[in-house]
C-alpha cells in the first residue's frame, strides 16, 4: 500500500510524493529526490521537523528524544520526518523553502481543449495534458503562462485532481492578455504550458460544520473540493452562500445542484448585489448566512473572492462575535486571479 504525502513548503510551492507503508516520511522524500532538511535521522536533533495539518502516521514517543521533539509539540501534530510513517495520505507543513529542499515545482506542457464563454463576464477553459495527470490539494492554484508572453496568470483547479484534463473558470477582463488570448487565439490544440501546484487554500478532511463562501469567480475552487467530496467524506454539514454583482456573473449552478443531489449534508444558497430578478436574492454573502450554520463557534470556514469582500468577511466575523475554529481563504485581484 502507498499513500501520498503533500509537502508544504513555506514559499507556498506544494509536491506529492508517494510513501510506502512502513516507510519514513524522509526517506520516501530522498527516494522521489526531494531533500528534506536532515542531519541525525535518529530523532535526536529535530532539524527535520514539520508540522502534519491532516492525516494519519505512527512516531511512537520511543523514536525520539525531547530535545528534538516535546510531548506538548508532537500532540499539537508537530512530526519530525525522519520517524514519522504515515497510515494515511497526510499534509505536511515543512518549514523551508522549496528551492532549499530541491523539490522544483511541476512543469506542464498541454494544449488547449475547450474554451467556453459561460457569460460575457466569465471564461471557462480546460487543458490536456501532455503525459498524464496532474495532482494538487482541491482549492489549489497553478500558474497559466499567456503563450507568445513571458506572463503567466495565477488561477484557481476548478476541476478534480487526478486527471490529464484540467480546467479553469476565471473572469473575462476587457483587454486583459488572457482574456483576449481566450476569446481570440485560444482554439483547441494551442499550446499553454503552466506550473502547479501552489497555494494554502485547499480542502483539509471536513471534521466539523463547515461554511463555504464564494464571490464571482472565487467559485473556482469550491467547484474542485465538491467534486472530491462523497457521501462517505463528508460527514458534517456544508453550507454555502455564492454572491455575485450582476445575473450575468453567476455561473456553476448546474454543477452545484448536482453537488447537492449527490451530497446529502451539503447545500447552497446565491444571492447577487444588482439584478432585474426580483425573485432572486439580493445583497451581500454575509447577510444570507444563517445563525445555525455556525454551531456556536465550532465551526471552520473557506473563503475566496476579490479582496474587498474578503475584507469585509473578516470585519463581519470580528463584528458579529462569529469566528470560525479555522478560517481559510484566498483573495484575488482582475490582474492575477487568485
Amino acid at each position: 500500500m502507498t499513500y501520498t504525502i503533500a509537502l508544504q513548503f513555506e514559499d507556498g510551492v506544494t509536491r506529492l510524493i508517494n510513501c510506502n507503508a512502513g516507510e519514513k516520511l524522509s526517506d520516501a522524500a530522498y527516494r522521489q529526490k526531494v531533500n528534506i532538511p536532515l542531519d541525525c535521522r535518529d530523532g535526536a536533533c529535530g532539524t527535520c521537523r514539520g508540522y502534519c495539518e491532516s492525516g494519519k502516521y505512527d512516531m511512537p514517543e520511543s523514536s525520539y528524544i525531547e530535545d528534538a521533539l516535546t510531548p506538548e509539540e508532537a500532540q499539537a501534530g508537530h512530526v519530525l520526518a525522519c520517524q514519522m510513517k504515515p497510515v494515511s495520505d497526510c499534509v505536511v507543513m515543512i518549514p523551508a523553502s522549496s528551492a532549499s529542499c530541491k523539490a522544483s515545482v511541476g512543469k506542464f506542457a498541454s494544449h488547449v481543449e475547450e474554451v467556453k464563454l459561460l457569460s460575457d463576464s466569465t471564461i471557462e477553459f480546460t487543458l490536456n495534458v501532455s503525459g498524464g495527470a496532474v495532482e494538487f490539494l482541491p482549492g489549489q492554484y497553478a500558474k497559466v503562462g499567456i503563450p507568445g508572453t513571458s506572463l503567466s496568470r495565477a488561477y484557481s483547479f476548478s476541476s478534480k485532481s487526478g486527471a490529464q484534463q484540467v480546467s479553469f473558470v476565471v473572469r473575462n477582463v476587457p483587454d486583459g492578455k488572457m482574456s483576449t488570448f481566450l476569446t481570440d487565439a485560444a482554439r483547441p490544440g494551442v499550446a499553454v504550458d503552466f506550473e502547479a501546484p501552489f497555494g494554502s487554500f485547499y480542502l483539509r478532511p471536513i471534521s466539523r460544520p463547515t461554511l463555504f463562501l464564494a464571490g464571482g469567480t472565487g467559485i473556482a475552487p469550491f467547484l474542485s473540493m465538491l467534486r472530491t467530496l462523497s457521501p462517505e467524506t463528508l460527514t458534517h454539514p456544508l453550507n454555502m452562500v455564492y454572491g455575485v454583482t450582476r445575473d450575468e456573473d453567476l455561473v456553476g449552478l448546474e454543477e452545484l445542484e448536482e453537488a447537492r443531489q449527490r451530497l446529502p449534508l451539503f447545500n447552497y444558497e446565491f444571492c447577487l448585489i444588482e439584478s432585474a430578478n426580483s425573485n432572486l436574492k439580493r445583497g451581500y454573502v454575509t447577510e444570507h448566512i444563517q445563525s445555525d450554520w455556525l454551531n456556536n463557534g465550532d465551526y471552520d470556514a473557506y473563503l475566496c473572492g476579490p479582496v474587498a469582500m474578503v475584507d469585509a468577511v473578516r470585519k463581519w466575523q470580528e463584528s458579529s462575535g462569529q469566528n470560525a475554529k479555522n478560517f481559510y481563504f484566498e483573495k484575488f485581484s482582475a490582474s492575477t486571479e487568485v
